[in-house]
């Protein structure tokens, strides 16, 4: 049982990197990203394709970081001009087409069969308890080092730049701000973080496939960022961790209704997933810990300027 509650933790850390990159190309820059399975999985399969060759584990993850940043700036490049519903919809056809190169490129990805002999740090050397708890360690780590910048960033000039633009980005760009260059870095961070955790998920699972990388993923990383606090990163890491242990919760609900399928029980958590997502926009839109804007005050030198 133990075991188990360390794997549902350490996914749920590595959902919370997603959830933490999600929320800073949409809940901080207005920017909606349904290509978060995209990155994910081009973060895995880097570094499952470097580590393969023999390259350290260290030095794969640093690749998959690059080549998220990389795609980051591309995508971003080809719909800067894209706002809301277009946008969303061009980022969700990445996704697909990434899912798709890795389903039917197999001398690069191993098609359908999936990436199997990833390797897994200190595994022999810790054994298989041993390294589950390590690596759940590691995982939570690096989580907090990111919640912890992203914080920062969040109460920095910076992070009030990208709201400014979040809420009206032609009057942000009225008043000086470098729109396209926020843009840029914006969905770039973003989605090095994505790969980052796609690179972590495949060293702890050592292998991956591109059923592991279906749109339904976007899907749980949203209902975690809303249900914690959209434009909040310790809230949206809060809700990660709460949406894999409903996610897991849901597999225990549907097994115990009688006299149905496993495709039945699939069906029905899905189903019970949709029903949490219309819950949390119906009653908690904001998420359970809001954003919190602080309200505008005076100095005593604007108060000065005033007069």
């Amino acid at each position: 049982m133990l075991s188990y509650f360390i794997f549902i933790a350490t996914v749920g850390g590595i959902y919370g990197l997603l959830a933490l990159g999600l929320n800073l190309v949409w809940g901080t820059a207005g920017m909606a990203n349904l290509g978060l399975a995209g990155f994910f999985a081009l973060g895995g399969y880097a570094t499952a394709v470097l580590t393969g060759a023999g390259a350290p584990v260290f030095l794969g993850m640093l690749f998959a970081v690059g080549i998220g940043i990389a795609a980051g700036l591309l995508v971003t490049a080809a719909t800067l001009r894209l706002r809301d519903d277009y946008l969303a919809i061009v980022t969700l056809g990445f996704a697909e087409v990434l899912r798709l190169v890795a389903l039917n490129e197999r001398w690069l990805t191993r098609g359908a069969e999936g990436y199997s002999g990833i390797p897994t740090p200190f595994k022999q050397e810790l054994g298989p308890f041993g390294f589950n708890a390590f690596y759940l360690g590691f995982v939570l780590l690096i989580l907090v080092i990111a919640l912890l910048l992203l914080r920062r960033l969040d109460v920095s000039p910076y992070g009030r730049a990208l709201k400014s633009i979040r809420e009206d980005q032609e009057l942000a760009a009225f008043a000086g701000k470098r729109v396209k260059h926020f843009k840029f870095v914006a969905f770039s961070v973003a989605a090095a973080i994505s790969a980052l955790a796609g690179a972590l998920y495949a060293h702890f699972q050592s292998y991956i496939s591109p059923d592991h990388f279906q749109p339904l993923l976007t899907i749980y990383i949203f209902l975690a960022v809303s249900a914690g606090g959209v434009g909040r990163p310790t809230g949206v890491v809060i809700g990660a961790f709460a949406v894999i242990f409903y996610l897991e919760a849901t597999r225990f609900m549907a097994g115990a209704i009688p006299h149905i399928s496993a495709v039945q029980a699939a069906a029905m958590r899905e189903m019970l997933v949709g029903a949490a997502l219309i819950a949390v926009l119906r009653w908690k839109p904001a998420g359970l810990f809001p954003e919190q804007i602080p309200k505008a005050g005076f100095t005593a030198t604007s108060q000065q300027a005033t007069r």
